[in-house]
This record gives structure tokens, C-alpha cells and sequence, in this order.
């Protein structure tokens, strides 16, 4: 028969804590950390759906159900054997020569948006889950990274950034002045099946401007990311940008008394046009409640490619061509006419898209979509807010370092020092050292040698870190209140006094 104890766990919990000898000669020990850990609650964190249904997570991740239930006690790990030394599957390391391309990557992210008067701006990467539940359908529910926070809060690791930036404009209601022009490069997070370019987690550049709703923004926004891709090397032969407007879709769905609550959920399925089969396409449409009748019009609507024969379809009168026209002569005016291109078939799969939408592709069609974005004129509503007219867009980091490769643009990021200062003694490290101090006093980089080593391992690290400049603490210049400076790039030599060190 089991003692007491096994059949009464709070009576164990007690006896762990007050009386452990007793316990110890009660039961196995096994079978008290069995018994313990499931009396307590540990919440674990995973990935899942936020759906009625849980999905199975794919293979590589077994493990599914809601986060925060019971769950049996964290295997201890064997100190004695090795970890796996690679990051989680999606993610990434970023060791220097990776950190001096993504710095430069940001740095341009950055300088155009300035150059372009938008303020940075930046929010958690955790948020609560609810911003990111949104309407059915959307393929960002089954992708969120959430779970219960020992608050009992549901929170999600955020997989975009503008629903950030809604909360953030409403919490800063009237004491902001529209129109308001903000970025950020953030990291985003999103579970979901891995190809060239996409990962479960990346970096993004958003642009928004929230407060204008004239056409004219969103031109400013193509605007500015075609001069990114001029920075960075790349041309109207190597990219273009697919244009439409989500009022297109309307149009088509009202002429046919199609509810509009059906009309994001539709988006959603428009957006998978170049992703799955046309039979599949058709067979979500008629799931969603569309006859066979306004399945094919709408097919035949969204296969157009010019803005004349849009206007053949549709007839001259209405929103959607009027924006597209008018986007198409700002175009012009900016010189970029030849970046974008009319594609009706592009809706964008978030259902917040009010307006025009548009898409950044390659030419060659090896990637998937560049960048993306469009009006969202309704999304502050969702969250309680007053709709306040806005557009925006978004810039993953990981497509744009494939397509570099891809073009041969790649850059080559050297790390660059302006100075390596060495001792030629070992008694003269503290002078190096004060000598290091001056320079970057100044405000000038110093790679100081911080053990003794032969000039031949000196100059080798001096070449391999791009120093402009070698500075030698020797015992004949120290006593003179001097060093000696070898200019790398010219091989010219001489002797400064310390202070006069610039």
C-alpha cells in the first residue's frame, strides 16, 4: 500500500519543506521530484496557433498545445556533454563581419528615412497578443511566437511593426502634431516554413505617415525606396514595384453584392495567387461564400496589367482609378516612372490594406517579395482609436542581402581603425595605455596591444584591422615625451610629442 505521503501530495510539499529527513525515508527521491513538479505550474513558451484549433507545429518542433498549462519539470542539462553550438533553427548570429554589414545595411535604412524628414522611432519587441489578433484568415495568427507571462497576460513576440505604431499614435493622441512621418528598424518575429530570404526572425525598415490622405504619400514612399536601392547599387532593371488599390477588389465585389465583411478575408486569398494553385485559388474563393460568377469576373479583373484596359473593366467613374492615376503621374514627376508597374493582382495579405498596395519584386523572379506595404486608413479604429489616415511600409533585411549576393553588390565591410599603439616594452604598457587615452579623447579609434608582442605580430594585426596609423611608446622617445608614428598607408615615419598628438 503507498504511505501517506504518496497519496497525499500536499502532504509531501510539507514534509519537503519542513520536515526533509522524514521525507527522504518516506519515498525515492525520483518519485518526490515526480510528484513535486506536478503539483506546481510552470508556464512553458512556444510557438502556436491562435486559432480554434491548434496546427501541428512542423517536425523540427514537436511540441505543441497551449503555452502556461502543466507541463512536466525542464529536463536538467548534461553539463559533461556538448551544446549544440548553432543558433535556435530560424535565427541568426551576427558575428563582426555579419554586425559590419548589417550596420551598414541599417545605416542606409536610416539616411534615407532622415533624408526623407521622417523621426526614428522604436516600441518592444513584446507586446500584448491581442494587437496581433486580428480578422479571420490572416496567415500572421498562426505564426505569432506567444505565451502566458506569469502575470497570466498573453503576450506575443512582435511579428510586424505597425500595429506597434497604431498603439503608440493613439496613446499619443492630440499631443502629437499631424501629419506625423516616422521610421524604425526593428526585429520581428513570425514561426513559420523557412525559404532563401525568409526567416522566423529579421529585421525590418517601417516608413509611416500617418495623417495624410492624399495619394501623395504613398508616392513619397516608393519615392524613398527607390533612392534606397540607388545608394546601395541596385536599378529599374533589377527591381520593380507591382502598384494597385484594394478599391479595385471593392469595386468588383460590390457590382456583385458581395458582403463586405467578406472582403478581407477575400484579400487573403487574392494574396496567394503566385503562392498556390489558380484551382486552389478558386476553390477558397467559392469557400468564402462567392459564386462561380464573380469568381471568374474577379479573376479576369485581377489578371489586367494596365491602367487603360482597368478603365475598360471598371469605366472611368470611382476611387480606384482615380488613385492609381494620380499615383502614376506623381511617378513622373518624381522620375521613377519606370520602377512601377500597374498589377491589379496585388492586394497584400494583411487585412488592414484600405487603399493602394504595393509590392517591391525582382526581375528575375528568384525571390520572393522585397518590401510591401500601402493605406491603412481603418487600423486605429481596431485598437480604439479615432481613424486617422495613414500609409506605410515595410522592409525585410534578409531579402535585400540575398538580392545583393544575387547582383554581386555585396559590399565588402572592413573594419577600420585610425589607430594601434604599442608598447616596445613591457614597462612602458602604462605609458601606452595614457597614450591610448589621449587619442580617444579626442574622439579617435585606438586599438591598444595589451601584451607584450613582436613588431612583425604588430603590423600583421594592423593590416588585418585597416589601421591608418602605427604609434610606438619606446624608452628613448618616452623619456623625451615622445612617440614614434609610422603613417601605414605611405610608410612615413617621425616623432611627436604626446600632447601634440592629433
Amino acid at each position: 500500500m503507498a504511505s501517506p505521503a504518496l497519496r497525499n501530495p500536499s502532504l509531501l510539499i510539507h514534509l519537503h519543506h519542513h520536515h526533509p529527513r522524514r521525507l527522504a525515508t518516506a519515498i525515492l527521491p525520483q518519485t518526490i521530484l515526480s510528484l513535486l513538479s506536478s503539483s506546481l505550474r510552470t508556464p512553458t513558451f512556444r510557438a502556436h496557433s491562435t486559432s480554434a484549433q491548434t496546427r501541428p507545429l512542423p517536425t523540427d518542433n514537436a511540441r505543441t498545445g497551449r503555452s502556461g498549462s502543466l507541463s512536466s519539470p525542464p529536463v536538467q542539462p548534461d553539463f559533461s556533454e556538448k551544446i549544440d553550438v548553432n543558433p535556435p533553427k530560424g535565427t541568426r548570429d551576427f558575428p563582426p563581419e555579419d554586425m559590419r554589414l548589417r550596420n551598414w545595411l541599417f545605416n542606409n535604412f536610416k539616411e534615407v528615412s532622415q533624408v526623407y524628414g521622417f523621426e526614428e522611432v522604436d516600441f518592444p519587441v513584446l507586446e500584448s497578443e491581442a494587437l496581433f489578433i486580428r480578422k479571420g484568415g490572416e496567415e500572421i495568427r498562426d505564426q505569432l511566437y506567444c505565451f502566458e507571462d506569469r502575470g497570466n497576460r498573453r503576450v506575443a513576440l512582435r511579428p510586424e511593426l505597425t500595429p506597434s505604431l497604431a498603439r503608440l499614435v493613439i496613446q499619443k493622441g492630440k499631443s502629437v502634431a499631424l501629419p506625423l512621418k516616422w521610421f524604425a528598424v526593428g526585429q520581428c518575429w513570425r514561426y513559420e516554413r523557412m525559404t532563401r530570404g525568409r526567416r522566423r526572425e529579421h529585421y525590418q525598415w517601417n516608413m509611416d505617415i500617418i495623417g495624410i490622405p492624399d495619394v501623395t504619400a504613398e508616392a513619397e514612399l516608393i519615392s524613398s525606396i527607390v533612392t534606397f536601392f540607388k545608394r546601395i547599387g541596385i536599378t529599374a532593371s533589377d527591381v520593380g514595384f507591382k502598384v494597385s488599390s484594394r478599391k479595385v477588389l471593392q469595386e468588383v465585389l460590390r457590382r456583385y453584392s458581395v458582403p463586405d465583411h467578406l472582403f478581407g478575408r477575400v484579400c487573403v486569398i487574392i494574396d496567394k495567387l503566385e503562392k498556390i494553385p489558380i484551382d486552389d485559388v478558386k476553390k477558397e474563393l467559392r469557400s468564402a461564400e462567392l459564386s462561380e460568377e464573380v469568381v471568374e469576373e474577379l479573376l479576369q479583373i485581377l489578371s489586367v496589367k494596365s491602367l487603360v484596359k482597368l478603365e475598360e473593366k471598371l469605366g472611368t467613374v470611382g476611387e480606384a482609378l482615380a488613385d492609381l492615376k494620380q499615383l502614376f503621374s506623381l511617378a513622373e514627376k518624381y522620375g521613377y516612372s519606370e520602377w512601377i508597374q500597374f498589377d491589379a493582382s496585388v492586394v497584400r495579405g494583411l487585412a488592414y490594406y484600405t487603399g493602394i498596395v504595393f509590392e517591391g519584386f525582382d526581375r528575375e523572379g528568384k525571390l520572393r517579395a522585397i518590401c510591401g506595404g500601402g493605406r491603412y486608413d481603418h487600423l486605429l479604429s481596431t485598437f480604439g482609436g479615432d481613424d486617422i489616415p495613414a500609409c506605410g511600409f515595410g522592409f525585410g533585411d534578409a531579402v535585400v542581402v540575398e538580392l545583393l549576393k544575387e547582383k554581386g553588390l555585396l559590399p565588402e565591410v572592413s573594419p577600420q581603425v585610425e589607430n594601434i599603439v604599442c608598447s616596445l616594452d613591457q614597462d612602458l604598457q602604462g605609458a601606452a595605455a595614457a597614450v591610448a587615452s589621449v587619442l580617444r579623447q579626442k574622439g579617435q579609434s585606438v586599438d591598444l596591444v595589451l601584451e607584450n608582442k613582436p613588431l612583425k605580430w604588430v603590423f600583421k594585426r594592423a593590416a588585418r584591422i585597416n589601421a591608418q596609423r602605427l604609434i610606438l611608446v619606446g624608452n628613448a622617445e618616452w623619456q623625451k615625451g615622445m612617440v614614434g608614428v609610422k603613417i601605414l598607408s605611405s610608410g612615413e615615419q617621425y616623432e611627436v610629442k604626446v600632447d601634440e598628438l592629433e
